[in-house]
This record gives C-alpha cells, sequence and structure tokens, in this order.
C-alpha cells in the first residue's frame, strides 16, 4: 500500500486463510456490530421520550434527528485526524464508555426530576460526535486488522450486521420501551455500548502507522491545516473515488428524503397500521442481510467497478413501486421497493469501500474516511429537509415520487464515468 511503513516482524498481524478464523477480525467485528445495535436502539427510544414522555411536537422531534446527523457535516474532518493521531482501538472503546455514560445519564435524570427536553438534544448531539469519531475509526481499523485480499469479504460482513441492527434494533427498543419505560430504555442503549467497548478492549492488535506508540508519544505532525485537507486532496487526485464520492453523496441526499416521508406516507396515504410499517422495513432489512452474506463472492463474479454500477442502476425501476403503492396492501409493494434498494446499498457499499480502503496509504485512512462521511453524511439533514420541503408543497406522493427518481439518478455518476469501461477498479 502506497505510503505504508512495514511493521516489525514481532508485530505483524498473522492472519488465518479464513475471516472466521482471525480472532482480530472477529472482536472488531462482534465490537461494530453491537454498536450498531445500540444506535438503532436509540433511533426509536429517543424520539419516543420525546413524543410520550416530554410531549414534544412533531418539529421538535425532527429537530432531535437532524442533532443526531449534524456532526456528521461538522466534525467528521477533525474527526479523520483523531483516527490518524490516535490509536484507534482505544479511540473506539472512548466513545463507546461516552456514548454508555450519556444514554444511562437521562434515566438518572429523569429519577432525580423532571427530564427536559433540551438535554434531550444535548445527549444526541454529543452521541452523535461520538458516533462520527467511532465510524472513522473502526474504518481506518480494518486495513490493519485485515489483509487487502480480506477487506470486501470483512466490509460484507460489517454491511450484514448493520442491516442485522436495522432489523432488531428498533424492534428491541420498542419491546424495552414497553417493558422498563420510556426513560430507562435507555439503558439499554448504555449496555450495547458497555458490551462493544469491553469487545474491543481485547483486541490487542498493533496501532496503525501514524498513530501515537504504546507511550501515547506523538510523532512529527504536518500543520493542522494541511491534514484536514490531505484527505480531499487524495480523493481529488483519482476519478474513480470522485464518482463514488459523488454518487454516494446524492443517494444518501435522496435516500434521507425518502426516510423523512416512508411512515408518514405509509400511515396517510397507505392506511398502513403500525406492524404494517414494521413488515415493510423489516423485508428490507432481511434482504439486505440476505445480500450480505454472498456480497463479496458476487462482488468477485461481476468485478469491482461493475459490481458498483450494476448495483446503482440496476434495482432503480423497482424504487417506483414505493410512490405508485395502492391504499391497504400497497405496504408490501413499498417493502419491496425498499428491500430493491437494500440490494443496491450493500453489494455498492462492500464495493466502493473496499476499494477505497485497499487503495488509501494507511497513514491518511482516517482522513479519507472522514472526507466521505464530510460529504456523503453531510447532505443527510438537507435531504430530510428537501423531502419535508417537497412534501408540504407538493403532496406526500408527488414528494416521494421526485425522491426515488433521485435515488435513482445517483447511478449516472458511475455509469457515465470512467467505471463504465471497466470490469474491476484498477489498484494502486
Amino acid at each position: 500500500m502506497e505510503g505504508q511503513a512495514s511493521a516489525p516482524p514481532e508485530a505483524e498481524v498473522r492472519e488465518p486463510r479464513s475471516l472466521l478464523r482471525n480472532k482480530h477480525f472477529l472482536l472488531l467485528w462482534a465490537g461494530q456490530t453491537v454498536g450498531e445495535l445500540g444506535a438503532r436502539i436509540t433511533t426509536v427510544v429517543v424520539p419516543l421520550v420525546a413524543a410520550t414522555t416530554l410531549h414534544a411536537s412533531a418539529f421538535q422531534i425532527a429537530l432531535l434527528t437532524s442533532f443526531a446527523w449534524l456532526p456528521f457535516l461538522f466534525f467528521s474532518l477533525p474527526a479523520g485526524i483523531l483516527a490518524d493521531r490516535l490509536d484507534q482501538r482505544r479511540l473506539m472503546v472512548g466513545c463507546d464508555l461516552g456514548r454508555m455514560a450519556l444514554m444511562t445519564s437521562v434515566p438518572v435524570v429523569a429519577a432525580v426530576g423532571r427530564l427536559p427536553l433540551w438535554y434531550l438534544y444535548v445527549v444526541v448531539s454529543a452521541s452523535g460526535m461520538l458516533s462520527v469519531l467511532f465510524s472513522v475509526a473502526y474504518r481506518a481499523r480494518m486495513p490493519v486488522v485485515v489483509k487487502a485480499h480480506h477487506l470486501a469479504d470483512g466490509t460484507a460482513k460489517l454491511e450484514t450486521s448493520r442491516e442485522f441492527a436495522e432489523f432488531t434494533g428498533p424492534a428491541l427498543g420498542g419491546l424495552l420501551v414497553d417493558l422498563v419505560g420510556a426513560t430507562r430504555a435507555f439503558l439499554g442503549n448504555g449496555l450495547a455500548y458497555l458490551v462493544s467497548a469491553v469487545t474491543l478492549w481485547f483486541d490487542r492488535t498493533p496501532a496503525a502507522d501514524g498513530a501515537e506508540d504504546g507511550a501515547g508519544a506523538p510523532k512529527e505532525r504536518e500543520p493542522l491545516r494541511k491534514e484536514v485537507t490531505e484527505g480531499l486532496a487524495f480523493i481529488r487526485g483519482r476519478r474513480e473515488l470522485l464518482a463514488i464520492l459523488a454518487c454516494s453523496a446524492t443517494s444518501n441526499f435522496f435516500v434521507m428524503a425518502v426516510s423523512s416521508l416512508g411512515v408518514t406516507f405509509m400511515v396517510r396515504e397507505l392506511d398502513a397500521d403500525s406492524w404494517m410499517v414494521g413488515l415493510a422495513s423489516s423485508i428490507s432489512a432481511v434482504v439486505g442481510m440476505v445480500v450480505g452474506l454472498v456480497a463479496n463472492r458476487t462482488i468477485q463474479h461481476l468485478g469491482t467497478a461493475r459490481a458498483i454500477r450494476l448495483a446503482m442502476a440496476v434495482p432503480g425501476p423497482l424504487y417506483l413501486l414505493m410512490p405508485l403503492a395502492p391504499a391497504g396492501w400497497g405496504f408490501v409493494l413499498y417493502g419491496c421497493g425498499l428491500a430493491a434498494f437494500s440490494v443496491n446499498a450493500v453489494l455498492y457499499n462492500v464495493a466502493a469501500t473496499s476499494y477505497r480502503q485497499r487503495i488509501t496509504p494507511e497513514h491518511l485512512l482516517g482522513r479519507v474516511n472522514a472526507s466521505f462521511l464530510w460529504i456523503c453524511y453531510g447532505v443527510i439533514p438537507l435531504g430530510a429537509l428537501f423531502g419535508g420541503a417537497l412534501a408540504a408543497w407538493f403532496g406526500l406522493r408527488t414528494a416521494l415520487l421526485v425522491s426515488v427518481l433521485g435515488m435513482w439518478s445517483a447511478a449516472l455518476f458511475v455509469v457515465f464515468s470512467p467505471l463504465r469501461r471497466m470490469r474491476d477498479l484498477p489498484e494502486e
């Protein structure tokens, strides 16, 4: 890998032929899975507390979602520098412990007095910042834990975990609220983050090149401004990465527009009950999990560049099932449209992320990953506002139609790019 220093023989990670026998990857995978589960529980518990306990308005609840995502816009680039300078394992453990403390503080505050809405805003914002740092760190950690030829397989397993958390997290969050109450359900979030921290602590893989050594002595650094822009400069110098970045950002913008409308559309336009809404989401998550299990083999068969193009372009017509679904049984069609997007997301993310990790020098991984997160996740709050504005002006069905067409249009950035002539993305 370009710019990568060789580790001393005694510190080398001897990787087994199968990732399932790589204890370092298994610990990272377990920690990331439980951490994702905790984050998905939060997405249900926070709005339920705001709605049922604090009697917040719809706008105030929407602000909670925005506050959770805004740190990706403002904190991603500094997080990349931290991930490159520090031991990523310790960084992830610290993020988990911090999120655990934040989540468990909510029932404590509620027990000693009245829980104010402003405190919930503080909790989701601070937790969002730690989630940004955790996301950047574990992406930079992957190439340290596994060899380049296993990156696609490892990324596929992490994507499967994400879909598993998407499937089980909201249901578990709702169950916790029913069993122990809205505020005490935050203890479940805290427990998930604690388990993640303990799991990651036992991974003793050496720190990445460029991180602080075991004594914590920092190595010589470039000026801060230069370090912030190095990740963006690396991306600008590679047309394939630029095409992937534009595709991802456009897709995320319109995906969040769709997500901001989905539940309201199913309830008001399709007359769906709450269990129907849950079933539609479950269809998507189950399909995503299945695709994740075969993603690495599928990408090897198709080729990385071709897999990215096909994943973005082919499922697009099925997205139209969502805005065109009729009332009543239409929630099934809506679920099928979501499932088509899950196929897209899993295959695309595995191919694109593993490629980015393979070609990025190890000392730049944190900053390059942070640059992607800054742009790709930074547009998410804007996409949610766009979807809500469209619905207010033109109605739910028209707004959803425009948004799913926007999701599909993201394919143009990779179909009409240097990737269109490739079977596999170039290795560096």
